[in-house]
């Protein structure tokens, strides 16, 4: 066989998208070149787990076995589904006392885990998911069998050395083309209430988990993720990423404390208890989930709001991230970003973090932080939404360049977004559903009086008494004003 071959054999199974076919055909030029150690990165939602089974398709149309290993021994039963929703169906798994086990099958499916503790069958194509981990299974195995073509998957190809074990890196699509093309969602991100770390401690690149804990765990920032979340969330499915277990589990603590139903997951969270999570979560019994880490990789669930109050100095981390809410799921067409932990400031946006080689950074060696082409983003001073360039895409504002500072590049520690003056359009709109509200609980226009007050600092004023059906936004922030009075009258009573 050619070197090649073994990825040129004719699709029968469902159409794919223009970025899949691009990357089977970047893979096969890679292949054709004499590369067998191949890295394809495809961003979360891009269809990894089809590109891979059509790999494996082309594999078996010309006679060959296949191998693919996934990260977690969780992830197994999911991708055989997924393959046999393909039409691969000779597929066995290499797991102890596993139903589907089956050492004929020409398809193998197992975790590396498993795979470092087990004899490896012949294949001539292995499918390795998650790549960018670490794997002695995989080092071996690759060490062990040059002439087997080895293909990697991953959204964040940029672990450090990876080009001493990978040849090639193929980059068929990126998250923007992704978003422009409709395929993920388009994103707003805030970046309220920003820590100071600069009395944080780096190790190996990364910050302490300690330090972070400290300054994360402060009440006033566990409660600003809270508050800013009830006014600026819309009551939207969220993922929250926390520090470490103790500060995601009083994350969940606060938003229950403020009537917010919430789960909680780190790595100990055993399957059942997990499911049973993401059940709650599917069907709205619970709004947010809190984690540690653990639903970065491998999670599909119909999320359109980020909380991020982890910071970190891994635009791997980061991006994975983000990634979980980009996924375009009926009622989640776009998806909230509220970075806690600034690492929108300080890493970028994610649709502009993007590599077009491998890490060859030694054993031993520290590896190289590329200067940014990119412009950091910084918040719009009307809405507070991050973005890069002259004109805000939220809003349509349009940045004046200010002698010795727009132009200057540099990290934002602290964002205090400012407001437009609101239109008429706005107040007459808040108005009309503050009486609204104010009728539905009796309230003889006190109720509405106050809202208008809390928000806008003055009574209302040449506006039309007519009642309006109240949106989500407003509904959140009347109850975070609740939330707000309820907490002063609790502190008051405990003087």
């Amino acid at each position: 066989m050619l070197d090649g071959d073994l990825f040129t054999a004719q699709a029968k199974a469902k159409v794919l998208r223009p970025h899949q076919v691009r990357a089977l055909k970047m893979i096969r030029q890679s292949a054709g070149k004499g590369n067998r150690r191949i890295v394809c990165t495809m961003p979360t939602g891009a269809g990894k787990t089809v590109l891979a089974a059509k790999l494996i398709e082309n594999a078996l149309a010309k006679g060959n076995r296949a191998i693919f290993t996934a990260p977690a021994i969780s992830l197994i039963g999911q991708t055989v589904a997924a393959f046999e929703a393909e039409g691969i169906r000779d597929t066995g798994v290499m797991q102890a006392n596993h139903p589907r086990t089956n050492a004929s099958a020409r398809v193998q499916v197992a975790s590396v885990q498993t795979l470092a503790r087990r004899d490896i069958p012949d294949a001539s194509l292995v499918i390795v998911d998650e790549c960018h981990i670490r794997s002695q299974a995989i080092d071996d195995l690759m060490a062990e069998r040059p002439d087997v073509f080895f293909i990697g998957l991953s959204a964040t190809p940029w672990a450090k050395g990876m080009g001493l074990r990978w040849q090639d890196l193929v980059v068929p699509v990126t998250i923007g083309d992704l978003i422009t093309d409709g395929f993920l969602s388009r994103f707003t991100a805030y970046a309220p209430n920003v820590p100071d770390l600069s009395g944080v401690k780096v190790r190996a690149g990364e910050y302490v988990e300690s330090g972070l804990a400290d300054v994360m765990g402060q009440a006033a920032l566990m409660g600003s993720v809270v508050q800013t979340w009830l006014e600026k969330g819309e009551d939207r499915p969220t993922l929250c990423f926390a520090v470490n277990r103790a500060h995601a589990a009083d994350l969940q603590a606060e938003f229950e404390r403020h009537g917010i139903a919430a789960g909680y997951v780190d790595a100990m969270s055993d399957r059942l208890e997990r499911d049973l999570i993401n059940l709650r979560f599917r069907t709205g019994d619970i709004r947010v989930i809190c984690s540690v880490r653990t639903m970065t990789t491998g999670v599909d669930l119909p999320v359109s709001c980020i909380i991020d109050a982890a910071p970190t100095r891994s635009e791997m981390l980061h991006v994975q991230k983000i990634g979980r809410g980009l996924r375009v799921n009926p009622g989640t067409e776009d998806c909230l970003i509220l970075d806690h932990a600034g690492n929108s400031l300080r890493l970028g946006l994610v649709t502009d973090i993007n590599r077009g080689d491998l890490d060859t950074t030694a054993p031993g060696e520290k590896a190289k932080r590329e200067a940014k082409a990119e412009k950091l983003p910084k918040p719009c001073v009307s809405c507070g939404t991050l973005h890069v360039g002259r004109v805000c895409p939220n809003c349509g504002h349009e940045r004046r360049p200010v002698a010795g500072v727009e132009s200057a590049d540099g990290d934002l520690v602290e964002i205090t977004g400012k407001r437009a003056a609101p239109t008429k359009a706005c107040k007459q709109g808040f108005w009309s559903m503050a009486l609204w509200l104010d009728r539905e609980r009796n309230k003889g226009g006190k109720l509405a009086k106050g809202l208008y007050m809390s928000r806008f600092g003055v009574w209302p004023c040449g506006l039309r008494d007519v009642p309006m059906q109240p949106d989500r936004a407003f509904l959140s922030y009347e109850k975070s004003r609740r939330v707000a009075y309820a907490k002063r009258r609790a502190k008051e009573r405990g003087r």
